[in-house]
């Protein structure tokens, strides 16, 4: 296993094809939600992948503030459908806050969870700054991390 961070001009022409793939498996095949991955924010976001042997286990991007929030933010956080269950959402996300909070050296982090995952998120300490609302006609609230 092996953890990889990268700015979205390091990053191969393989390695970005692999990442809009694994994007498009899980967020648009899996759970049937057709909309337009490619935002135009990957430019500017940090890339973290989880990789066992060739493949993307686990994935985040990192988006500096004034961009998604006025916060920095991540999003795209998934883990590919053959490597759950092994612990890598938890390891995904606590490499993005670290990024964020020690390399990045912000003072917040925003999301816009998906509602279900409210609890999941709550364990890092975020906390719920929204009523439920729809993106992409699933359920999202936006929530706040405040680095201590």
């Amino acid at each position: 296993m092996e953890t990889i961070i990268k700015k979205f001009n390091e990053l191969s022409s393989s390695e970005l094809y692999e990442i809009l793939k694994v994007r498009s498996e899980v967020f648009i095949v899996e759970q049937n939600c057709p909309y337009n991955d490619v935002d135009g924010k990957d430019y500017k976001s940090t890339h973290i992948m989880i990789k066992k042997g060739d493949s993307i286990a686990a994935y985040i991007r990192t988006i500096p503030a004034g961009i998604s929030y006025e916060t920095s933010s991540f999003g795209r956080v998934l883990v590919s459908k053959e490597f759950r269950g092994e612990g890598l959402a938890k390891l995904i996300v606590e490499a993005a806050i670290k990024q964020l909070f020690e390399v990045e050296n912000v003072n917040s982090i925003t999301i816009g969870a998906q509602h279900y995952l409210e609890k999941f998120y709550s364990s890092f300490g975020f906390k719920t700054i929204s009523e439920v609302y729809l993106e992409d006609d699933i359920p999202h609230v936006d929530m706040i991390l405040v680095k201590k």
